[in-house]
């Protein structure tokens, strides 16, 4: 659910002053949170809200969005030791992140992502606690906000290190959060009932929102870059060139649909051919990735983009947008898909089935949906039976995205998101402390 709006005037909370927000993420790397961390910096209502974002370093691989933080006005503060990694250098880094809310005195503390999420609030723990006043268990009065953009408790690492990641976590939400912001019902379920962080009460469900002019009804440019014709159908796929992405099963899709297509009778109907595929996006496995297209020949039908930043303009020149991943928080790519009105065949992971809109029917190993198809996660064959089965019904594509982008547009604005954290600070901001039995409790 959204978080309904308050008229509360920040000067009723903090005096004269603006309520002080400091915002903490690992690392400003390609990707829907480094565009949600920038626009609720730069976009909350400034006569209420100072904000405050502090980020880490990009490693060697990864693409930089710094850009996009300055292209909005916001000058993050560096903290260069922090970056994905675990390493003894957190504890430099907690160092840091003390020394900067004790000269920053913030009223909320707003975590985002799994690194910055640990790191921060260890921090923002000993900054509340680290005071004359708790020894009447009385703390700083500032509140604990996390955000998962998604998590890392499947699909990253090995079964010990994600156990222990598991245990951290659940210990953060008990010991130094408030309130745990998630972006979709599924998302819930799975952080709060699977993974069993956090308890219901500290929930908030906030969904994603973008900026729709990103998302400009153009089309033209991808295809005469690459060389498509329009009347090539092209499928494509938008993001980070890694391992939770899963690149390579759009690319084992593709090659399973150019055979179903030589298995289909000359003349049939199932439209396969004059199929393109683009992937729009870099990071380390590229080279991997062209590499397996090529051994898989069908390098000649997959075009490789690079990073672009103009990525949400480039949606309008895909049939069919795809997103092979096997974890995924909300994919900000299916949300440009939609606000841009192309259908989404998906992994069914994480809040994708949150965006999909109503199941409408089952077709073999896959299901259709008001927005898209959703397919099991690893399941290649399926995928390209989905494909098929899209290229195949071109009326049905185009209802597809009109809902889909009839949807985006209603539910998944920027404002719409800005306004959410806004209220929700200020629900925040006016709670009643903690009391002594409940800090020991969570203690």
């Amino acid at each position: 659910m959204n978080v309904k709006a308050k008229t509360l005037d920040s000067r009723s909370i903090g005096g004269t002053r603006p309520v002080k927000v400091v915002r903490i993420i690992d690392r400003l790397n390609i990707g829907g949170p480094a565009k949600h961390v920038v626009w609720l910096t730069a976009g909350l209502n400034r006569d209420e809200f100072e904000t405050t974002l502090i980020t880490g370093t990009i490693p060697p691989g990864e693409g930089d969005m710094a850009y996009f933080a300055r292209s909005a006005g916001v000058e993050p503060v560096t903290i260069n030791e922090m970056s994905r990694e675990l390493s003894l250098r957190d504890l430099i880094v907690i160092a840091k992140l003390v020394l900067k809310l004790w000269r920053l005195r913030p009223d909320v503390i707003h975590t985002h992502k799994a690194k910055a999420g640990a790191a921060g609030r260890a921090a923002a723990f000993i900054y509340k606690w680290v005071t004359p006043s708790a020894l009447l268990l009385r703390p700083r009065p500032c509140r604990v906000i996390h955000t998962y953009h998604g998590h890392i408790f499947h699909g990253y690492y090995g079964p010990a290190k994600t156990k222990l990641f598991v245990l951290i976590e659940r210990a953060m939400a008990r010991i130094c959060t408030d309130r745990i912001i998630v972006l979709s019902a599924q998302q819930k379920e799975e952080i709060l009932g699977r993974f069993r962080v956090g308890r219901p009460d500290q929930f908030q469900i906030v969904p994603l929102g973008i900026d729709f002019d990103e998302v400009a009804d153009q089309a033209g440019r991808l295809r005469a870059e690459i060389g498509t014709g329009e009347e090539e159908l092209l499928i494509g796929i938008v993001g980070r060139l890694c391992e939770v992405k899963n690149q390579s099963m759009f690319l084992k899709a593709a090659a399973l649909l150019g055979r179903l297509d030589s298995a289909a009778s000359p003349g049939g109907t199932d439209g396969c051919c004059g199929v393109r595929f683009v992937i729009i996006g870099d990071g380390p496995l590229r080279t991997s990735l062209e590499n397996e297209a090529r051994d898989a020949g069908i390098a000649e039908r997959v075009s490789f983009t690079g990073f672009r930043k103009d990525a949400g303009s480039l949606y309008r020149d895909l049939d069919v947008v795809a997103l092979t991943s096997v974890n995924e928080g909300t994919p900000l790519t299916i949300i440009e898909a939609l606000a841009a009105g192309r259908p989404v065949v998906a992994t069914e992971v994480g809040g994708v089935v949150d965006l999909m809109g109503a199941r409408q029917y089952q077709a073999g190993s896959f299901w259709v949906w008001d927005h898209g198809i959703t397919v099991p996660s690893g399941d290649a064959a399926a995928f390209a039976n989905a494909l098929k089965f899209l290229i195949g019904k071109p009326e049905l594509r185009g209802q597809m995205g009109e809902r889909g982008k009839a949807f985006a547009r209603s539910r998944m604005s920027r404002n719409r998101l800005i306004k959410d954290i806004e209220a929700l600070y200020f629900e925040m901001m006016t709670r009643e402390p903690a009391t002594s039995s409940q800090v020991r409790a969570a203690i």
